[in-house]
């Protein structure tokens, strides 16, 4: 897990701008440098409940960056359990 970084609001907007513009998924993946899981993975996370023109589901970044904070403060700090 050492390679992986969490999407910024910024990398959230972009891809709320192309999937909007009606980019698929993987046109979206390939140009953000993620796995097209992780941008169906973040669409799921950014789900208004509405469909787009393209009736796909309205995705908004402002929902998966609050819904991604959320996670992380229920989540809590995992570093300080000790395994020993």
């Amino acid at each position: 897990m050492g390679d992986y970084s969490y999407l910024t609001l910024e990398q959230r907007r972009k891809i709320e701008k192309m999937y909007a513009a009606g980019m698929r998924v993987v046109d979206i993946a390939s140009s953000l440098k993620r796995s097209p899981a992780a941008i169906y993975e973040e669409l799921k996370r950014g789900n208004t409940g509405k469909l787009d023109r393209y009736s796909r589901p309205q995705y908004r970044a402002e929902i998966a960056q609050a819904t991604a904070q959320k996670n992380f403060r229920r989540r809590g700090n995992r570093r300080s359990v000790s395994c020993e």
